[in-house]
């Protein structure tokens, strides 16, 4: 069982900057894909960014440029570093971790962290 445990969001005005992070439980890093999702109110949770167990990265178009993610794997926790804030960024953001086993995706979610946007 894979543990996840996020901090760092609030209340920010817009162009603002947040870090979130994410810990995790053991050194999953090697064997996880990583990511940071969101839901907004009435929206489906969607994938903000990610990153892979060979460190690749990808991002949604919507934060290209201005989010960051990364990881610390002596520290098992991963950041999400979030530039030039806007209002429809706000979201509860959660950190999830994955991989496959026999070709079936699982999945591990953190318990999400609210991210308000406001001027």
């Amino acid at each position: 069982q894979v543990q996840l445990v996020e901090s760092g969001g609030g209340l920010v005005q817009p162009g603002g900057s947040l870090r979130l992070s994410c810990a995790a439980s053991g050194s999953i890093f090697n064997f996880f894909d990583m990511g940071w999702y969101r839901q907004a109110p009435g929206e489906q949770r969607e994938l903000v960014a990610g990153i892979t167990s060979n460190g690749s990265t990808n991002y949604a178009d919507s934060v290209k440029g201005r989010f960051t993610i990364s990881r610390d794997i002596a520290k098992n926790t991963v950041f999400l570093q979030m530039n030039s804030l806007k209002l429809e960024d706000t979201a509860v953001y959660y950190c999830n971790a994955n991989r496959r086993v026999f070709g079936v995706r699982r999945d591990f979610w953190g318990q999400g962290t609210q991210v308000t946007v406001s001027s």
